[in-house]
């Protein structure tokens, strides 16, 4: 018998969730296929990044605001998350655009925290705490701004900032 209250798996939250999951390789071709960080064109990745994850917080609040939080979306949501910012830093490490040493610590944080996730998982489902949730905001900041074409407006002074955005993901991460 199936509990009356009992909320199906197939929920607007956790489709976006799944869309999001869905939307990563379009994202990764469109920064592969524009390869040069200063083309205007760059625009492209740079919005369909913001979009996956803005549409990141729009699932979380709608689950929250309609009582449709699941076990499913609190597993998939962090997932959707390493997918995206795994994806894009492998890919801008392929690029030269961040040195690969980033992309390792961040993974390596990554992966183990998912893998800690997956051996819990038949006990309780670990939801992202407060801190990973700032992590994971500081990492979309960094890598929205490595993936913009800013570099091409602003030269040198623009490598600082994203340096700096750089190095304070990396030691959230790591904190």
């Amino acid at each position: 018998m199936i509990e009356k209250n009992a909320k199906s798996i197939f929920n607007l939250p956790n489709i976006i969730t799944m869309a999001r999951i869905l939307a990563v390789p379009f994202f990764i071709w469109s920064l592969m296929a524009v390869a040069d960080p200063a083309s205007s064109m760059r625009w492209v990745s740079t919005g369909i990044f913001i979009l996956i994850m803005a549409s990141d917080g729009i699932d979380g609040a709608i689950a929250r605001k309609r009582g449709l939080v699941t076990n499913l979306g609190k597993l998939l949501d962090p997932i959707a998350d390493k997918a995206l910012l795994g994806g894009a830093l492998i890919t801008l490490s392929v690029l030269n655009e961040v040195s690969w040493w980033v992309t390792i610590v961040i993974l390596t944080r990554e992966l183990g925290i998912t893998a800690y996730r997956f051996v819990v998982i038949k006990k309780r489902v670990v939801p992202a705490s407060a801190g990973g949730k700032l992590k994971t905001i500081f990492q979309g900041i960094m890598v929205g701004f490595v993936v913009s074409p800013f570099q091409g407006y602003f030269g040198e002074w623009y490598d600082w900032l994203e340096n700096s955005l750089v190095a304070i993901a990396v030691a959230l991460t790591v904190w």
